[in-house]
């Protein structure tokens, strides 16, 4: 690769010190190369962040909400003018092509300038409460106070955006965080520490932890002191999370298998095509919204199919690091060997492979097939890999009912002129969010975002989290004149 950081010596802890231990290495997803080693985490150090964060907890709280905002608008400026440094981290790391890694940190920065409007905005109501004979003189103030410590764990696809949803809210909100980022990824997020603590935000209310799986699950079990546990990853692990985590309230961001219906009354296939290819096969499907599952009505379905085959044909790939890649590796040739193993038993069950599949290393060229059956792996689960499946169908009504056959529902997308067509499936679909008129990877960071079914609980979005992260606290006035007096 052309960048490697610089070999990592310790983690941070609650912002105040780096601490040396056991090491863990972090190694490319493109060539396997050393991208660096950084300190593990152990039991002790994880308690010792949750004693910081309980003690910081009114210090961050009572932050005015001028300096919450001035802080999170300097770790903007600062992301803005360190662009270039967290944008390579992402690639070292990640494994993510340089293009969309830049876009990445554009949306981090687009995350905290939103969260530093959401602090000022964040408020209350008064209510009157003279409602009934004997009861003049009272009314009721309502305010939303910060919920407590929370645990943010993060997955290595997005190591930047994915952290910023859950610190950026939680800093609005003035709660303490304990971060937990991916182990392949801890770079970026060590990084973005050291941005906040610089830009002010109280040392003791901060800790990026490279914890192991095992002693995160530990933590959010045992430590009942942490209020709120942030989890972007896997349904299997977030519900096993959420199954032991006790009166915790927990927010779940997980898997999906998005699906898109491709209506005939749509008027450019050409530019449909262009965007499917990218949405499939963008960080080659990596992403909990990657486009998986296409249903097209059946009048256009060839048409539609051989022009994402030939725009898929199209894609650069290779190096993450190149200007010029569109796709990548998988995260670790693991995750490739267990996708292959996934095309071909869908193969040997029927499904006609279409275009590419073929496995070198951690690389999978973009696979696109037909003839799948529910039951099928690469139908029914999430792929998280670079494969599309394209069907066609008949009746729309059909179509709906093979998006929700499905323990997914995150994000759907649509493109069809007819307004009775959008409002139907708006009505039906069981999901999250539907994109009518693109696809379902599209998102903005600042829109209420999560899913149902298996995808998760709890919305993400920087107000949603806000809200999440604080409780609302009533202040009843008796006896002390009426509201319209003051």
């Amino acid at each position: 690769m052309k960048m490697r950081p610089g070999a990592q010596t310790g983690f941070l802890l609650c912002g105040k010190e780096w601490r040396e231990g056991e090491m863990l290495e972090v190694r490319s997803p493109w060539d396997q190369g050393l991208v660096g080693r950084v300190t593990l985490a152990t039991r002790a150090d994880a308690r010792q962040a949750v004693n910081h964060a309980v003690a910081s907890l009114r210090r961050a709280r009572a932050l005015p909400r001028w300096k919450r905002r001035e802080i999170l608008e300097d770790v903007a400026g600062a992301l803005i003018e360190q662009k270039e440094r967290f944008a390579q981290l992402i690639v070292a790391e990640a494994g993510k092509p340089l293009r969309l890694a830049r876009t990445e940190v554009d949306r981090a920065i687009l995350t905290f300038k939103t969260a530093a409007e959401e602090a000022a905005r964040l408020g209350g109501e008064t209510l009157p409460l003279d409602l009934t004979e004997g009861n003049e003189g009272r009314w009721g103030l309502v305010q939303r106070f910060p919920l407590g410590p929370v645990l943010a764990i993060t997955p290595f696809n997005f190591p930047l955006t994915l952290v910023a949803h859950k610190v950026a809210p939680a800093i609005a909100a003035g709660c303490p965080v304990i971060l937990k980022p991916s182990p392949q990824t801890p770079f970026t997020a060590l990084a973005l520490g050291e941005v906040i603590l610089k830009a002010g935000w109280p040392p003791e209310a901060l800790a990026v932890l490279p914890l192991s799986n095992e002693d995160t699950a530990w933590l959010a079990e045992k430590e009942d002191r942490i209020k709120l546990i942030n989890f972007t990853g896997s349904a299997k692990v977030g519900w096993e999370l959420k199954l032991h985590s006790g009166r915790k309230r927990v927010l779940l961001e997980l898997g999906g298998n998005a699906a898109l219906i491709v209506h005939s009354d749509w008027p450019d296939l050409e530019q449909a095509a262009i965007r499917t290819v990218q949405a499939a096969f963008a960080y080659s499907g990596q992403s909990c919204v990657s486009l998986q599952r296409v249903f097209v009505e059946r009048s256009i379905f060839q048409t539609y199919l051989w022009k994402v085959v030939d725009y898929a044909a199209k894609l650069t790939l290779g190096d993450p690091s190149d200007e010029l890649t569109d796709a990548g590796p998988l995260v670790r040739p693991t995750e490739a060997v267990r996708i292959e193993s996934w095309l071909k038993e869908a193969i040997d069950g029927g499904a006609k492979l279409v275009a590419g599949g073929e496995r070198t290393g951690a690389m999978i060229t973009p696979a696109i097939l037909t003839g799948t059956r529910p039951g099928m792996r690469i139908r029914d689960e999430e792929v998280f890999g670079p494969v599309l499946l394209i069907e066609p169908y008949d009746d729309f009504e059909d179509a709906l009912a093979e998006v929700n056959r499905s323990r997914y529902g995150l994000q759907a997308g649509l493109l069809t002129r007819a307004a009775d067509r959008i409002l139907t499936a708006y009505r039906e679909l069981e999901v999250g969010a539907l994109i009518a008129g693109d696809m379902p990877s599209w998102r903005l960071d600042p829109m209420p975002y999560g899913g149902v079914k298996d995808s998760g609980m709890g919305r993400e979005g920087i107000r949603s989290a806000i809200e999440e992260m604080t409780e609302p606290r009533m202040l009843v006035m008796a006896g002390l004149g009426t509201i319209d007096r003051i």
